[in-house]
């Protein structure tokens, strides 16, 4: 699903160049579970900024779904974005005047996705997070779980190749974490292939496989210690 090789990541600030990340090799495979930990500057945010394509390598080979997209232009970026990569945010970026609904639908939108598909899978989505009686509801009216319940919805909802989730619950509670992190459980075990950022352990432990970063580069790649049982 995803291959790196000889990834780098440097910025220019003036006359002084920033590594942020040395020669990467990486292989992420379809339905696999990886969270990526580190400490603030360690490049986990860089590497996920390229996987989402929000940005490219200075050097080396990036593979999507069997695409090379380093050298891909704007638009084709764009479109990759949108057909085959679901983002969920730590502040979750739902639109406040919408309805839960029309922040769902807005990817198929920009998809070019017919009225009545994009509001019967929206519907969908939003039953299978659990939100099947708030779908009129606005971003406001809900709690901070519900809201990245539909944070996820929306990401899904163009039936992505990898959902890509940065902090998914740096704002949420124990219990509602636990909750998002429940749903992120059963949508792997359904077939999704999903990578998370975070700097918490016991959100981390829910994946299947950790990759731990320090100074640009790959320290550590387990896979988690978290028991099935759990």
């Amino acid at each position: 699903m995803i291959r790196l090789e000889g990834v780098t990541k440097t910025y220019r600030n003036g006359a002084v160049e920033v590594q942020a990340l040395k020669t990467m090799d990486v292989t992420i495979n379809k339905g696999e579970f990886v969270a990526i930990m580190g400490p603030s500057g360690s490049g986990k945010s860089t590497l996920m900024n390229i996987l989402g394509c929000l940005d490219v390598p200075t050097t080396g080979t990036y593979v999507l779904d069997g695409e090379q997209v380093e050298s891909l232009d704007e638009d084709r970026l764009a479109a990759i974005r949108n057909r085959k990569i679901g983002f969920v945010f730590q502040n979750f970026h739902l639109l406040p005047r919408q309805s839960i609904l029309r922040n769902v639908e807005l990817p198929c939108v920009y998809g070019g996705v017919s009225r009545q598909e994009r509001m019967e899978r929206a519907k969908d989505l939003l039953e299978k997070v659990g939100l099947g009686e708030r779908v009129h509801h606005r971003p406001n009216e809900l709690s901070g779980g519900q809201r990245q319940r539909a944070a996820i919805a929306r990401a899904l909802v163009m039936d992505p190749a990898i959902l890509l989730a940065d902090e998914p619950t740096g704002n949420l509670d124990a219990k509602s974490s636990e909750d998002i992190m429940r749903l992120f459980g059963q949508l792997h075990a359904e077939g999704a292939t999903i990578i998370i950022v975070t700097h918490e352990p016991d959100i981390a432990a829910h994946a299947k496989r950790v990759i731990r970063f320090g100074d640009g580069d790959i320290v550590q790649d387990t896979a988690s210690e978290r028991r099935e049982a759990l």
